[in-house]
C-alpha cells in the first residue's frame, strides 16, 4: 500500500455515504443483532429527542453543544462528524464521532472510572505507613 493512500471506512462492505443514504430499515439489516433488536423494539422519547437535536446541529453549524445522559444510545451514520458530550456519572465527556464508531453505544467511550494509580503511602495512610522512611 501507498504511503499517500488513506485506506476508505467501510461498515460491513458499505461506505459511510451509502451508510448515510440508507433508510432505518436498511441500516438495520446491516447492524448486528442486538443493535437491530434495539432499533426494532423502538428509540423511546428520550432518544428520538437527541436524534432530533444532532439533526438540528447537523443542518445549523450554530456551535450548540449536545450533552446527553443517554449512554446507551446507538452511534448512528448520521452523527458521524459531531461532538456530543456524554455523562460518566460525574461530568459530561465530550466525544468526537468518527466512522469507526458506528455501530457503537456512546457510553463505550465515555469511561465512568478512572484507573487506580497506586503511589507511595503518604502520612496516615496506614499503620505500617508509620515505619516508611520520610527521607
Amino acid at each position: 500500500m501507498h504511503p499517500d493512500m488513506v485506506k476508505e471506512f467501510r461498515y460491513r462492505g458499505r461506505t459511510l455515504q451509502e451508510l448515510q443514504e440508507m433508510s432505518m430499515e436498511e441500516l438495520m439489516s446491516v447492524l448486528p443483532s442486538r443493535m437491530r433488536r434495539a432499533l426494532r423494539r423502538g428509540l423511546g422519547e428520550e432518544r428520538l429527542e437527541l436524534l432530533r437535536e444532532i439533526k438540528t446541529a447537523k443542518d445549523s453549524s450554530s456551535g450548540k453543544q449536545i450533552k446527553t445522559h443517554i449512554r446507551d444510545m446507538l452511534i448512528l451514520p448520521n452523527m458521524v462528524g459531531l461532538t456530543i458530550h456524554v455523562f460518566n456519572g460525574k461530568e459530561f465527556v465530550p466525544i468526537e464521532i468518527k466512522p469507526e464508531m458506528v455501530g457503537h453505544y456512546l457510553g463505550e467511550y465515555a469511561i465512568p472510572n478512572k484507573p487506580v494509580k497506586h503511589g507511595t503511602p503518604g502520612i496516615g495512610a496506614s499503620r505500617s505507613s508509620l515505619y516508611v522512611p520520610l527521607k
